[in-house]
């Protein structure tokens, strides 16, 4: 999880089905650094516990920030680390007992570097180690440190030998005394690539915790796995969603199906502060190819959103399975389960419809033919009673809302689903759950007759379902049963995958969180939390204190299949800039310069 075999340079790269066009204003940084100045030595550490590093006299170690990304030069290669400890030592206990007066600066710098200095705890993450050449080579020879801003080959490498080179997991360790430097923007790049690279899908997360240099996760490689946004509640979850949600359009990676609890993606949402403001959300920024749909058309209106589509289900639409999954949210037993099996044998899709009409009687008469329960299936019926007050069911709905939605996926739209003022979990866990089970099952079809045909166009388009308060469709008790289980367990297996956003990750079925490919988590603070977002991450207790030192407001530790390794990142702002580098501004917005450009590429792409 810590490593992968990247290759610099050297990456095949197979075209997505659908291209893209890079962004015309990317996310470029503005800042380069070097290695002039070495921070400390490596005095001790091992490949399992990692490295210690003693600072230079001249090195405060105020500068040093759990989470900053290092580099140290070995001898033979390249280590790409990062801080995860910091602390004092002293050559001597004597000096903590008679401490020089604070007042006494000079004896203060006398004892600075050699009696007492600062020590690095490092986590070891990547190597760079160029094949043996007969000339031989060295770091000193591989890099060239101050790379202009302008060049934008992959790291800013500057190889002088014809040498492979290739990002590895770390394997062994530096040698004794080899230095420790700062990462320079060529590192980054190095590792992270940049946003405007026209064979990847990159998109840009973020900022390093103390450079300009923009921090990029691969997006072909986040949307084929299951992917987590964790962190309590007001670290800005809702917006990291935004901002991945908002690249995955951007750059076509897939398309998403968005379970909008608390209607904060599809149009604008409140944001905290002192002032009242808002930020805008999908349909807004990308008006041509995000549709909203709403299971509480009068609360959209309120909000004076355009263009919502009504979305009602039936009752002939909800299988036992579906009823299932909030079984907790209803109160039912496991009696009443197996007689909703029963129902469903006799009467068929329309079980819940006749089950509400029967009286006692009608009751009584059925358990003795069927064998049924008759207490399971009263106490069923009472219980069910509960769907009549949500707004969304019908007793028949006009048409195939759930056929309605799937045709907009496959059109490349992207879907958001919102609940209004259902936001009860009972409201959000069966519409969720109903609207998934059958997308799942068609996508399994496609993809059987994908695999049977290999024909490209019969690829189902990749579909990320992002969900929130994800614990209760994935805990221990549930998970088995729910098809989010499933996808989760599945991966990329039928194409569909989830983005799960939740802050409580210990809530999570173990086995599920092993299976989550890229975890982006803000600000934690209890331990079985922290522990829950590390289940199937080697080397994860060395990540612990980073997390835990993380600021409650835009900041994130990322790691896993998107990222070549863990990194600490300042958020990208959700802002009008952003609003500009990533969105579709409608074309009564545009000026007119722009607009005439936009509708020459228009007939351009029609064949005019």
């Amino acid at each position: 999880m810590c490593g992968k075999n990247l290759r610099v340079n050297t990456l095949p790269y197979t075209p997505h089905p659908t291209p893209y066009t890079p962004h015309p204003t990317p996310y470029t940084p503005t800042q380069s650094m070097s290695y002039d100045k070495p921070l400390g030595s490596v005095i001790h550490g091992s490949l399992s516990k990692g490295l210690e590093v003693r600072m230079h006299p001249d090195v405060s170690v105020e500068d040093m920030r759990v989470g900053k990304f290092l580099v140290i030069r070995g001898t033979r290669s390249l280590f790409f680390c990062l801080l995860v400890d910091v602390s004092l030592g002293t050559s001597s206990d004597r000096i903590l007992v008679n401490p020089p007066s604070p007042d006494d600066d000079f004896m203060q710098a006398v004892l600075a570097g050699s009696s007492t200095y600062g020590t690095l705890e490092l986590a070891p993450m990547l190597m760079l180690t160029p094949q043996q050449e007969e000339s031989g080579w060295s770091p000193e020879l591989l890099l060239k440190t101050q790379a202009s801003k302008r060049d934008t080959s992959l790291a800013s490498y500057q190889a002088n030998t014809s040498a492979q080179m290739e990002l590895l997991p770390v394997k062994t360790i530096p040698s004794h005394f080899s230095q420790v430097h700062e990462a320079s923007e060529g590192d980054f790049r190095a590792v992270f690539g940049w946003e405007d690279d026209p064979h990847r899908r990159n998109f840009a997360i973020g900022k390093p915790l103390d450079m300009e240099v923009p921090i990029c996760i691969d997006l072909d490689r986040f949307v084929e796995r299951s992917n987590g946004v964790f962190g309590k509640s007001g670290t800005g979850k809702s917006f990291l969603t935004r901002l991945l949600l908002s690249g995955i359009i951007r750059k076509r990676a897939g398309v998403n199906l968005i379970f909008d609890m608390h209607s904060e993606y599809g149009w604008e949402a409140p944001c905290e502060g002192k002032q009242l403001s808002t930020v805008k959300g999908l349909r807004q920024l990308f008006p041509g190819q995000v549709q909203i749909y709403t299971l509480d058309p009068t609360s959209t209106q309120r909000r004076g959103i355009r263009d919502a589509q009504e979305l009602y289900l039936s009752y002939d639409q909800i299988e036992v399975e579906d009823i299932s999954l909030v079984a907790r949210e209803l109160n039912l037993s496991e009696a009443s389960i197996e007689n909703a099996y029963i129902l469903e044998g006799e009467f068929g899709r329309s079980w819940i419809k006749d089950l509400l009409e029967m009286d006692n009687e009608d009751i009584q008469a059925f358990c003795e033919e069927k064998r049924g329960n008759k207490s399971s299936i009263m106490a069923l019926q009472r219980k069910l009673m509960r769907l009549e007050k949500l707004k969304y069911i019908k007793t028949k709905s006009p048409q195939n809302y759930v056929a309605l939605v799937l045709a907009a996926l496959e059109a490349g739209k992207h879907v958001v689903i919102e609940f209004g003022s259902h936001s009860d979990m009972l409201s959000y866990m069966l519409a969720a759950n109903i609207f998934t089970r059958r997308i799942h099952r068609d996508y399994v079809e496609k993809s059987e007759k994908f695999l049977q045909s290999k024909n490209p166009s019969d690829r189902p388009r990749q579909l990320v379902i992002t969900i929130e308060e994800a614990h209760r469709f994935l805990d221990p008790a549930t998970v088995r049963q729910t098809i989010f289980g499933t996808i989760a367990r599945e991966m990329r297996k039928y194409f569909v995958t989830l983005l799960v956003v939740d802050q409580r990750p210990s809530g999570i079925d173990n086995e599920v969180m092993s299976q989550i490919g890229t975890r982006i988590t803000a600000l934690l603070n209890d331990d079985k939390d922290i522990e829950a977002i590390f289940t199937g991450v080697s080397g994860g207790q060395n990540l612990r204190s980073v997390l835990a030192k993380l600021d409650s407001k835009q900041q994130a530790l990322i790691l896993g299949h998107a990222v070549p390794m863990p990194v600490v990142v300042r958020t990208r702002p959700y802002d009008q800039t952003f609003y500009k580098e990533i969105g579709e501004a409608p074309w009564e917005e545009m000026d007119g310069e722009a607009l005439l450009l936009a509708a020459e590429e228009a007939k351009a792409d029609l064949g005019f």
